[in-house]
């Protein structure tokens, strides 16, 4: 297809599906407006950070009017909420991106007040009455504030002049010019001076940076990258130190060293992917985690420790049967680690000498956690006292603080929230030699004498996981639990929680053992609770997308179904998507290379299968699972008489940002279900 061909086949795809969805309007129940604005309730924390000397805390959280607001409060007093802000009396604004100074006198954060709605880096003193004082005005793109150890510095990433968040997720750029030569948006880390406000990009313009952290002497970094574009290039990356020149701006290949390279056949890591760098504190390692990662940001594996210098990659953590996602380094001897085990988080020390983990310092939670920073990330003060904000299918999300085994409540935003659907259950189950885990929701008002329809939720990734998350306004399993439907959330293999073993057992097998797994948990499910085996449906978003085109494909298991930003054809999809980079570590090859291991895998091959009424919807921008797949889907279906509506929304990447997408989406989805499957 030419490019000026493929520019008129979106222009009228966008325009021609989109008028659809602007008409043919889904059938209003009134329960769903009811359920939407019990989501919209919450007043959700997002990120939060506890002060070096673990004096304060401090959090990001949504704005009652808009926007985001930082509060911060004592841990000996947390009902005395100090504001932050940059932002005049009565002006709306966002702030967020938090980070405290190695002093603890000073908070950093990003905020679009006082900079004619450009973001600004401020410094705030909480408990003070001084104004909180601007640094530098960017004209971009900044994320991940980071302070210097000595705190002469503040790092970031920072794409100058941007047009768009940097990530595969975000909507992408239509496509004009000369396509990936034109027009690159490249992450750099800038540096900005503490005190005088300079910002100055200290790593080189040829390379996009995904990951940062400053050496314990604040001259080094170590940082994760690859060469533009950034959006794909991320399973390629290497891990790279560099040498810092002062205050001046970046010189080419001064101190400049890659020190890990897992494109490299010699590496342990082949193949596999890198997150997390961290220094350990006497400067002498690095430590990061690799695995089988099928999204930036979306983080398991196993620990690896290599010197700073360079030189051989250890794996510290081998064999575990969980998936480490986020950690750091309490002393030179020591991590605290903060992992997906089985569905659920764990928290815990781990000595590098002996391999285990403290009994004493560990915490497994049947909730999610993270400050907000990365995921599943702590924030850990200098007294290995900690802030996180927790939430559940129960709990709303609220900050928590103190020691790992005393944790206090420190806000309550939610406090009178209750959830309009039913109780979550862990379900686990064996199948093929695996063990697997999942989630499942109850119905709301659960009658054990009824029968409830039953709908499988696949998750994303296929590297991630259900963990227990308070629900957003978006695309998700508890509305449907709302509506009187139970809800099965499988985390089959591919997934985390399970080690690294687990996450690598669906290479070269999309749609067929993890299809069994799922197939499995739907066949317990329906046999130990009150489900209606006549009344079962699937659906997902992403790689969930993709299986739910596959399952239906494979089995007439489902009544109906609701692909979102799915995957049809693996073979045409290879050279549509703007991150085919990820598809060669889980098909072993390209699609020019082996087409009949991405055959086997796509739904479109097996369509005459297909008998299941599917919802199809997707953003028009979307680069990771591009439009034309579900138009692909939608027109193959529709060839075959298949009950479907294929509904492409404007101006909408991976994930949507709209709030009134999200809504309409959540409702149409609603509606589909019971439409073909209602709850009685």
């Amino acid at each position: 297809m030419s490019f000026r061909t493929l520019t008129v086949f979106l222009t009228c795809l966008s325009s021609g599906i989109i008028s659809m969805a602007q008409t043919a309007e889904p059938a209003k129940d009134p329960r769903i407006g009811q359920i939407i604005t019990q989501l919209d309730a919450v007043r959700a924390p997002h990120q939060t950070a506890i002060s070096p000397d673990s004096q304060w805390v401090a959090w990001v959280v949504n704005g009652k009017d808009g926007g985001s607001e930082i509060d911060a409060a004592l841990l000996t007093n947390p009902s005395a909420i100090h504001r932050i802000t940059a932002c005049p009396d009565g002006e709306k604004g966002s702030e967020n991106e938090i980070a405290w100074s190695p002093d603890s006198k000073k908070l950093a954060f990003f905020s679009n007040c006082n900079s004619e709605h450009q973001q600004g880096l401020y410094l705030g003193e909480p408990g003070s009455n001084t104004a909180a004082h601007r640094l530098t005005t960017f004209h971009g793109y900044a994320d991940s504030p980071q302070w210097s150890p000595d705190g002469k510095r503040i790092g970031m990433l920072y794409v100058e002049g941007a047009t768009r968040p940097s990530g595969a997720l975000a909507a992408m750029k239509p496509p004009a010019g000369v396509i990936g030569v034109e027009g690159l948006e490249i992450q750099r880390v800038a540096a900005v001076d503490a005190a005088s406000g300079e910002l100055a990009p200290v790593t080189p313009e040829n390379l996009h940076v995904y990951e940062f952290n400053w050496s314990p002497n604040s001259q080094q970094l170590a940082f994760v990258a690859a060469p533009p574009p950034g959006e794909n290039n991320w399973w390629v990356a290497k891990l790279y130190t560099e040498t810092l020149n002062g205050p001046q701006p970046w010189r080419a290949n001064d101190g400049l060293k890659v020190i890990v390279n897992p494109t490299s056949g010699k590496s342990p890591i082949f193949g596999l992917q890198l997150a997390v760098p961290r220094w350990s504190p006497d400067g002498s390692q690095i430590a990061f985690i690799s695995g089988l990662m099928s999204d930036q940001g979306s983080t398991g594996g196993d620990i690896y420790l290599v010197p700073s210098s360079g030189g051989e990659v250890k794996d510290v953590t081998p064999g575990r049967k969980a998936s480490p996602a986020w950690f750091l380094w309490i002393d030179d001897h020591t991590l605290g680690i903060s992992e997906i085990a089985g569905g659920s988080s764990h928290l815990f020390a781990y000595n590098l000498s002996s391999q285990q983990e403290d009994d004493e310092n560990s915490l497994t939670l049947p909730e999610g956690v993270g400050s907000g920073q990365q995921m599943m990330s702590v924030s850990v003060a200098s007294d290995n006292q900690i802030a996180v904000i927790k939430s559940s299918f129960a709990n709303p999300p609220e900050v928590w603080a103190g020691t790992l085994h005393d944790l206090k409540q420190i806000t309550h935003y939610n406090d009178n929230l209750k959830p309009a659907w039913g109780k979550a259950e862990s379900v686990s189950w064996k199948n093929e030699g695996f063990d697997v885990q999942g989630w499942l929701l109850y119905p709301a008002n659960y009658d054990a004498s009824k029968k409830y329809p039953l709908i499988v939720m696949v998750h994303g990734g296929p590297s991630s996981a259900v963990t227990p998350h308070w629900p957003g306004v978006g695309f998700g399993a508890a509305p449907f639990s709302a509506l009187g439907y139970f809800v099965l959330m499988p985390n089959p293999r591919g997934s985390y929680g399970q080690g690294e073993k687990f996450t690598q057992a669906n290479r070269k097998d999309f749609g067929y053992g993890d299809l069994h797994d799922i197939l499995a948990g739907v066949h317990l499910v329906a046999n130990k609770y009150a489900v209606d085996p006549e009344r079962v449906g699937i659906t997902g978003w992403s790689y969930g997308g993709f299986m739910t085109m596959f399952a239906v494909s494979q089995t007439d298991r489902f009544r109906a179904a609701v692909a979102g930003a799915g995957i049809a054809n693996w073979q045409s999809y290879y050279g549509e998507n703007s991150i085919d980079q990820w598809m060669i570590p889980f098909f072993g090859a390209s699609v020019y290379d082996d087409p009949a291991v991405y055959a086997k895998s796509s739904a479109i091959n097996f369509i005459h299968n297909i008998k299941t009424p599917t919802l199809v919807v997707v953003g028009d921008r979307d680069g990771e699972c591009p439009a034309p797949q579900s138009f692909e889907f939608w027109h193959a279906l529709r060839d075959q008489h298949v009950p479907t509506q294929l509904v492409v929304y404007p101006n909408e990447g991976h994930h949507f940002v709209s709030r009134d997408h999200q809504r309409d989406v959540l409702e149409r989805s609603l509606s589909w279900f019971q439409q073909y499957m209602p709850a009685q």
